[in-house]
């Protein structure tokens, strides 16, 4: 089971961006992701008139090591380790390793 998933509240923890929230848009592969209004770079593009594209400077996300980026814990308003149990059901669920507080009740 991953521990970050799409639509995860999640704050970064190193880089230029640090300290900045936001939530993952896409998980890429077991290493990067996409946070929204994270991690910005500004990409230079030709016109392309056969697709009706026009030219200009576009700026997008770009991807993150998932090293640098912690899931938000509203109780303790800060990043949080996250741990993944079985319930008595069989049920896997992830939740914060510093006060137990389940991510998916």
């Amino acid at each position: 089971m991953k521990k970050i998933r799409k639509g995860d509240n999640v704050i970064v923890l190193s880089g230029r961006d640090r300290g900045r929230k936001g939530a993952v848009l896409q998980v890429l592969d077991d290493e990067t992701v996409l946070v929204e209004g994270v991690n910005r770079v500004k990409r230079h593009t030709r016109a392309n008139p056969q697709r009706n594209v026009g030219g200009g400077i576009v700026e997008k996300e770009a991807p993150l090591h998932i090293s640098k980026i912690a899931i938000f814990n509203p109780a303790t308003q800060k990043g949080g380790r996250v741990g993944v149990k079985r319930l008595t059901d069989g049920k896997r669920v992830r939740f914060f390793k510093s006060n137990g507080e389940m991510l998916d009740a």
